[in-house]
């Protein structure tokens, strides 16, 4: 099987955003002076947005309202912060480099603000390497949703059986799932191989050479 174009999720595939995350999340809990969690945590609840974020990290039965000023303290502070800690997993930029020079479309889907996932992305990995930068917005459901993927492939002008799902998370193997795409979980992000089993990937990646390898069909 040989593919034409990408899907990328952001945080825990392309990026590792998790300690720029858990600092901006725990800024928020301590001026309040609840709890806060280590990075290793975060893994768990990130993946469905800043908004759910907030709510799994706050304590039960913290009013909408407050939830609502939460949101919004964390997306200034997250926003002044994304790239103190945040960068790109080993063989990423290599990869992406490899698959443009392959004639490969390449996309990012990501739960994360629009605005800010095309400036994280362009700050990593420059202006030219993406095709579409999608994050979230007003216009789209948040992943597992498929709308998203359904238009990243409309405007690719693509078959879905020409399109690689690239993702970490039990989301990202679901939003594949619903938009009919061939699903491929990382290791290295932030939820564990045994998830994404369970999700059913149809492929799992260990490193960025073997996306490489399943993206081109193995050919040199």
């Amino acid at each position: 099987m040989m593919f034409k174009a990408v899907i990328f999720d952001l945080d825990g595939t392309l990026l590792n955003t998790i300690d720029d995350l858990a600092d901006s999340s725990n800024y928020v809990l301590a001026a309040k002076g609840y709890p806060v969690f280590t990075s290793e945590q975060y893994k768990k609840f990130v993946g469905n947005g800043a908004a759910i974020l907030m709510k799994r990290i706050h304590p039960a039965g913290t009013s909408q309202e407050e939830l609502d000023e939460a949101l919004a303290q964390f997306q200034v502070y997250y926003n002044a912060h994304k790239d103190i800690k945040t960068a790109p997993y080993p063989g990423i930029p290599e990869l992406l480099a490899r698959l443009k020079a392959r004639e490969f479309r390449l996309c990012v889907l990501s739960n994360k603000p629009h605005e800010i996932s095309t400036q994280i992305i362009r700050h990593y990995f420059g202006d030219e390497t993406f095709d579409i930068i999608m994050g979230k917005s007003s216009d789209f459901p948040v992943k597992p949703d498929p709308a998203s993927c359904h238009y990243l492939i409309d405007r690719l002008g693509a078959d879905k059986s020409e399109v690689l799902y690239v993702g970490d998370s039990n989301v990202d193997m679901q939003t594949a799932r619903n938009a009919g795409l061939v699903k491929c979980g990382v290791c290295w992000g932030f939820r564990s191989e045994d998830e994404l089993k369970a999700e059913g990937a149809d492929y799992l990646a260990h490193s960025a050479d073997d996306i490489f390898e399943l993206a081109t069909g193995g050919t040199q």
